[in-house]
């Protein structure tokens, strides 16, 4: 235990918003940290003036004031210490912000629906918050919980994936977990015939990355079992996740800058968006 000090949440009123709240509560009785909740108004873009509202400010601000009430009704039901804040502008960026102003650890959000557009978006206001922030960002899908036991941890031998890797390992310490280490070979279907030597090479580095998480988890008592795939990358990760009824993918996160930010990686997308149970997205 003792991976994370503190934890933002954010709502926004949704039934997912208020099971991803329910989770990092659990999370933070776990963790014996401190929680911060907020909800973000966005910025109005119409004309105020066709409005027809006396108090338009109010107006803007109640269903964020709204969710912060029952989000402190549900914290005294459940006897949580809370901090919350309402605040006001681009969605993402206060999120992100807020995040660095409460020097949090991690950074916790809902995911609406299954539905298959839904899942492949995942959400503008997600891809942003984990493109642009430095912290953890943990993605909860609706009506999922949770856990440490079952964790499939995605690894491509890159210095991202060993953060990632080092965070799986010390979850699956701490909670009596084990790990289900996989590597994607993530070969074009023209590749089988035109270049079967380079297919046999991915693959062969793909078993190598799983061979040296495997390792490590052993040597520190965590049982590890490893998997390696030649679908899609986001296919391979979630198929395990659902076979293996996981509690828990973990992946890391790739550094962009500047715009690239705002496409976050298209494989961690996806395995968000597709994912049957919670993710934690690791950044460097």
């Amino acid at each position: 235990m003792g991976k994370y000090r503190k934890i933002l949440v954010a709502v926004d009123g949704s039934d997912s918003g208020k099971n991803a709240l329910h989770q990092a509560f659990k999370l933070a009785n776990e963790e014996k940290c401190w929680i911060t909740v907020t909800s973000v108004v966005p910025p109005y873009e119409g004309e105020i003036e066709t409005v027809g509202v006396n108090d338009f400010r109010a107006a803007l601000r109640k269903p964020c004031e709204d969710a912060i009430a029952e989000v402190e009704n549900i914290a005294r039901t459940e006897r949580m210490l809370v901090k919350t804040a309402c605040e006001e502008g681009e969605v993402y960026e206060r999120i992100v912000d807020l995040a660095d102003a409460e020097n949090c650890d991690v950074i916790v959000m809902g995911r609406r629906g299954v539905h298959h557009i839904e899942r492949s978006l995942i959400g503008s206001v997600t891809a942003r918050v984990i493109g642009h922030t430095q912290r953890d960002v943990l993605v909860v899908p609706n009506n999922t919980v949770i856990g440490w036991k079952k964790i499939v941890l995605a690894t491509d031998g890159s210095k991202h994936s060993s953060v990632a890797t080092e965070k799986a390992i010390s979850f699956a310490q701490s909670y009596g977990g084990e790990l289900r280490v996989v590597s994607v070979a993530d070969v074009p279907a023209e590749f089988y015939a035109e270049a079967p030597q380079a297919v046999d090479d991915l693959v062969k580095k793909a078993k190598g990355y799983v061979a040296v998480v495997k390792k490590q988890a052993e040597a520190v008592g965590v049982n590890a079992e490893t998997f390696v795939g030649e679908s899609e990358a986001f296919e391979a990760i979630t198929n395990l996740a659902k076979e293996q009824k996981a509690d828990m993918i973990i992946i890391g996160s790739h550094g962009r800058t500047g715009l690239r930010r705002l496409l976050m990686g298209s494989v961690a997308e996806k395995v968000i968006g597709h994912a049957p149970c919670p993710v934690l997205v690791v950044k460097s």
